[in-house]
């Protein structure tokens, strides 16, 4: 694989990069997050570190994985924000890569919930640490990850490996993540009204949302041979060219036969909202996050995936007001919703 090509980084990843120093060892850990800034309001309390805002406990495995995590230059690597469609682009990403070792009618995501097909780098297994993953999956892995880009483990960006960012409408996002924060914890109630001004303060779970964006779009920007940024709504709109786009981005572009037989229309159809959401496997059971430590419904990953939705759960002097604040946030970047 070619090397990346030596451009100045973006101010934005320059500016918050983290270092290996940086990091305190695993024995101070909880010691050095108990002493970051906490902030309640969602399902469960935030705690801020280097501008963004997390949940302790994936904190805490954010930073175990910027010690353990060693990138490989085949790496595939899927990262967005959380509730912009995450799910969608393991099962595409997984589905493109993997097409000549599966057929579409025994296919592991017909019995085997999208979340579970790609690993996370900061998600460890169950009762595993994160050398496991490096350790057990053969290249060129496919992982996804959360983490913005400045706080990704050291030399994920420089070692070659192509990254796929995937974005949505900031609305839809906060709609999502209303839904699944008043799912995933029984006793959270939390209103459309208070979430709406968290999210526009820029706190809710791995927030800003808009400067998440950014730094992955600029680093596109610089280096579009390794880094592609996608929008939720673009895939929603022509769900087989943007399969071809990704089979293209990811060295493996396909060839005039499978164009021909249809494998692109097939990959769409098996990657689909109504596909996925069928399956007994999206419907029951829970997954496992971070470890023994979160429980999380297979259906919570799944709501409605409609395009505007947040239309039915704000009103629209909100959106724009929402519309307003992203504009203004990303101004001079060239990124648009």
């Amino acid at each position: 694989m070619a090397q990346l090509p030596s451009k100045t980084k973006s101010d934005s990843e320059s500016a918050t990069k983290t270092s290996p120093e940086d990091v305190p060892p695993k024995k101070c850990l909880d010691d050095f997050i108990s002493a970051l800034p906490t902030r309640e309001g969602w399902a469960r309390p935030l705690i801020q570190y280097k501008k963004y805002w997390f949940n302790p406990v994936m904190l805490k495995h954010i930073l175990l994985a910027e010690q353990a995590f060693v990138p490989r230059a085949d790496d595939i690597i899927l990262a967005a924000q959380p509730k912009s469609g995450t799910t969608w682009l393991k099962a595409l990403v997984f589905a493109i890569a993997n097409r000549a070792r599966y057929s579409f009618s025994d296919h592991p995501l017909l019995t085997r919930h999208a979340q579970d097909v790609v690993p996370y780098i900061e998600i460890p297994g169950a009762g595993t640490g994160h050398s496991d993953i490096e350790s057990s999956l053969p290249s060129p892995r496919i992982l996804a990850t959360h983490i913005p880009l400045s706080l990704l483990p050291p030399h994920t960006t420089t070692c070659g490996c192509r990254i796929v960012y995937l974005c949505r409408d900031p609305k839809d996002v906060l709609v999502s993540r209303l839904h699944f924060e008043n799912s995933f914890t029984k006793a959270s109630n939390i209103s459309m009204d208070n979430a709406f001004s968290m999210f526009c303060e820029g706190f809710s779970p791995y927030g800003p949302l808009w400067d998440h964006c950014r730094e992955y779009w600029e680093a596109s920007l610089v280096r579009p041979n390794h880094i592609i940024f996608l929008k939720y709504e673009e895939i929603k709109a022509d769900p087989v060219q943007v399969v071809r786009k990704l089979a293209t981005f990811l060295g493996i572009p396909l060839t005039q036969e499978e164009e021909s037989s249809g494998v692109a229309q097939e990959v769409a159809r098996l990657c689909s909202f109504e596909m996925l959401t069928s399956l007994q496997v999206s419907k029951v059971g829970v997954t496992h996050h971070v470890g023994n430590e979160v429980y999380v419904r297979s259906s919570s990953f799944y709501r409605k995936g409609k395009v505007g939705d947040w239309a039915n759960h704000m009103s629209q002097e909100m959106g724009e007001k929402l519309d307003a604040i992203v504009e203004e946030k990303l101004k001079g970047s060239g990124l648009v919703f």
